[in-house]
């Protein structure tokens, strides 16, 4: 007791030290923007005070934007050093120097398949100061100064607790690659996570394009190219779950449906449980400026989801297709020239080495026009071969977009869900989420804010070449023709980039009594107010939606309705582990079963399984391992037109398609197929989920509850099949950091938090796994966002951290 009272003691000395510290002016160094000190990362003395509760989560305290940086980048290193180190090989290009050229990144930072091909590409980001550029843009088009403040301090921080400590993680102990850091680094990251989701896609494709050689090449197939972007840009991932490495639920309820009034928020984004795109929680406070609560991207300054005490919001992966091609009409006599209103224009020729482990340097060519890098491909099953007389280019509007951290920072320091809307009308930095924000006077949002490509369904029907007449309708990958400035982008005179749209025509969703998105289109955000109107590269409109959409929308419609909801609502819809997929089809498989029981004595245990199991994926349900591998093996085979008997309907797209077709030649298939999967790995048909659904940690098996997005399960896990280490014994991506927050009136949210996988990936932490067992017994965190609640922790531990 008398420790703690010691503890107490400095903390709010410190404190105060800070609070007054606040006043004083920035120090000169502080006016260097994040450029000018890639040279001396660790210059001028920088503090914070971090004060840690249960579970490792750190309360950071500075007086202002370049010392909180400080602070955090110190905690972020602590917990996720080698993560972090391994991220920052990635961005400066060095992977095929320490780990090999063919060996795979973790694909946290882009779609690379190889380290030789993310070295290329991110050394022609460095060659090409395409990073430095950005930062030097004026705000509101580039960063802030309290951003750029934030990034030098972040990696002052992040190689003060290189230099003042010793690393144990044995995934980095004694690594060369793991070395200090510059804000440029740490600008470099933000900038990989913002074109994720366009040139990210492409890497492979762009550091491969090579002119095509004297033998002809073919041309994209356009009805193969319509399939592979729809499967590449669809939101229903069901039958290609390894694709759907990011997706999220979030719900806001307004005050017409809570108990007192107030609004609330239950956000649960799934996100990789390993490597580089993990989230990290922290309290993030500048006394008299920001004090915000939630979760971090790791190796980024901001809180990306979290709280305050006036304001909630969560983000989910958005449909929007934030990248778009425009082909190009090659000139006869070169290869590397293309025709525009009939001039040849030259490619600009971009030469990038990259050193190798064990050999000579690597030299490739990349070409680049006014539109983009050339890309030869969208993935294998998406070629765009370089001809003779066409090739293509990859337009990226979020390559000019370094205003996520802005956007994350308007947000903590708003006061509702006003000041949301407006962070993203003024900033204008997302660049492929969704934001659903909640406030303490009643209200609630939905908005569809991203940065993209300004593709009207006009200029798309004037302009797609043969391939994009196909690709746009069938996914929003708008295929331009490259040979005509009548074909341009064209400007929105809200947007604050070129060739962008602007905030006025972005699909949202004011004060409805509830607002949902489980990664479909903003259409059904509430179905009755549902949202039209839009263009295509945003979404679709009356089209079916997953499984996972659907359940979601029965659970809070249903929540809406009964009303007077609380923060335990949230709570208990969160781990509700109702699988949708076996409401609408366990009851039809198990007759079906039976019937072909008749002459398979072999299928009569799964019958009765099926016929028991109650339609959970909790730990203890029985019968939901044997109806995951048989769900799976259906929808693997058998094509949605013919899963079902009543088929979509617009005017009801909650409650169809419905009604197995048992008849499907791939029914009995499936069936039979996961009886004896199981049975060949020694599983119980009606053995409980939890036996065979686990991960290990430190040689602990910790059972895990949730599904796949085949299910429709809002708890999302894609776990890892292992027969012979008996089930699933690994989470790749699923729940991640869930927030349910709510107000009471008093100057506390009300907070429930879970980070499913803890804070460290060393496991020689104690918070390696503490929040997975939380998770796995469906428990959560209490979080202390008020000062009184911080001092009276039962962990606190107080760290004063400064440069030396």
């Amino acid at each position: 007791m008398h420790l703690r009272t010691r503890l107490r003691h400095l903390a709010l000395t410190s404190i105060a030290l800070v609070t007054a510290a606040a006043a004083l002016p920035p120090a000169a160094a502080g006016a260097d923007d994040a450029g000018s000190r890639d040279r001396h990362p660790s210059a001028g003395k920088l503090s914070a005070l971090i004060r840690y509760t249960e579970h490792g989560v750190p309360h950071i305290v500075a007086k202002d934007y370049a010392n909180l940086g400080f602070g955090t980048g110190w905690a972020q290193a602590a917990d996720q050093v080698c993560t972090l180190a391994d991220g920052f090989v990635t961005v400066r290009g060095e992977r095929s120097r320490h780990f090999g050229p063919d060996a795979a990144p973790d694909r946290s930072l882009s779609s690379a398949s190889k380290n030789l091909s993310s070295d290329l590409y991110f050394t022609g980001v460095r060659n090409a100061g395409t990073v430095e550029k950005l930062l030097a843009t004026p705000a509101p088009a580039g960063p802030s100064r309290q951003i750029k403040d934030s990034m030098r301090g972040w990696a002052a921080g992040y190689n003060a607790w290189l230099k003042q400590n010793r690393i144990t993680d044995p995934a980095c102990k004694g690594a060369d690659w793991v070395r200090p850091v510059t804000a440029l680094d740490v600008a470099r990251r933000g900038f990989a996570i913002s074109v994720l989701g366009g040139q990210g896609r492409g890497i492979d494709g762009i550091t491969a394009a090579t002119p095509p050689a004297a033998a002809p090449v073919g041309e994209a197939d356009p009805g193969r190219a319509a399939g592979a972007a729809r499967e590449m840009f669809a939101s229903e991932h069901a039958k290609h779950p390894q694709n759907a490495d990011m997706g999220s639920n979030a719900v806001a309820f307004s005050g017409k449906t809570t108990a007192n009034g107030r609004g609330l928020l239950l956000g649960n984004p799934h996100y990789p449980w390993q490597g580089g795109r993990r989230f990290w929680q922290s309290q993030q406070t500048i006394p008299g400026e920001l004090n915000v609560s939630g979760a971090s991207l790791l190796g980024t300054t901001t809180v990306s989801i979290g709280f305050n005490d006036k304001v909630a919001w969560s983000h989910t992966v958005a449909t929007g297709v934030t990248l778009n091609l425009h082909q190009l009409t090659l000139d006869p006599a070169d290869p590397t020239a293309y025709l525009v209103d009939g001039k040849p224009q030259r490619m600009t020729k971009r030469t990038v080495s990259v050193p190798v482990r064990g050999g000579s340097p690597v030299t490739r060519t990349q070409w680049w026009t006014r539109y983009g890098p050339v890309v030869t491909g969208l993935g294998a099953s998406l070629p765009l071969p370089w001809s003779t007389t066409t090739a293509y280019a990859l337009n990226d509007p979020n390559a000019a977009n370094l205003r996520g951290s802005d956007t994350a920072l308007g947000f903590a320091k708003s006061h509702s869900t006003q000041g949301i809307q407006e962070t993203l009308r003024r900033v204008q930095g997302l660049p492929w989420v969704n934001t659903v924000a909640a406030d303490s006077a009643g209200h609630s949002f939905f908005s569809q804010s991203q940065v993209l490509p300004r593709i009207t369904d006009d200029l798309a029907r004037r302009c797609s070449t043969p391939l994009g007449k196909v690709t746009y309708p069938a996914s929003g990958l708008a295929v331009l023709d490259g040979s005509r400035t009548g074909c341009a982008l064209g400007s929105d005179k809200d947007a604050v980039q070129p060739g962008i749209f602007g905030p006025s025509r972005m699909p949202a969703l004011k004060d409805a009594p509830y607002a949902e998105n489980s990664n479909d289109s903003a259409w059904l955000t509430n179905p009755d107010r549902p949202l039209t109107g839009y263009e295509r590269v945003f979404g679709t409109v009356a089209t079916p939606r997953s499984l996972r959409t659907r359940g979601a929308v029965e659970d809070v419609s249903a929540m809406a309705e009964r009303g007077r909801l609380t923060v335990g609502d949230l709570q208990r819809q969160q781990f509700a582990n109702r699988a949708p997929a076996g409401d609408l089809a366990a009851a039809d498989a198990a007759k079906a079963c039976t019937a072909l029981a008749a002459d398979r004595a072999d299928l009569r245990e799964a019958c009765a399984v099926l016929e028991r199991w109650d339609r959970t994926v909790n730990s203890d349900s029985e019968g939901a391992l044997l109806f995951d591998r048989f769900w799976r093996k259906l929808v693997a085979s058998v094509p949605s037109a013919e899963l079902w008997k009543v088929p979509f309907s617009p005017a009801d797209p909650v409650r169809t398609p419905n009604t197995l077709n048992t008849a499907a030649p791939g029914f009995a298939t499936a069936l039979s197929g996961a009886v004896s999967e199981l049975k060949a790995a020694g599983i119980a048909l009606d053995a409980p989920l939890g036996k065979h659904q686990f991960v290990v940690r430190n040689g602990e098996r910790v059972p895990v509850h949730g599904g796949t997005e085949s299910l429709g399960i809002w708890n999302k896990i894609e776990p890892v099949w292992d027969a012979a280490g008996g089930g699933y014994t690994e989470v790749t991506t699923g729940s991640s950091h869930i927030q349910a927050v709510g107000w009471d009136g008093s100057r506390c949210p009300v907070a429930r938090t879970l980070l499913t996988y803890g804070q460290s990936s060393n496991p020689s932490s104690p918070y390696y796994s503490d929040q997975t067992k939380l998770y796995a017994g469906e428990r959560w965190v209490t979080s202390r966002f008020c000062e009184k609640d911080i001092l009276r922790s039962p962990d606190l531990r107080v760290e004063r951290v400064r440069e030396r």
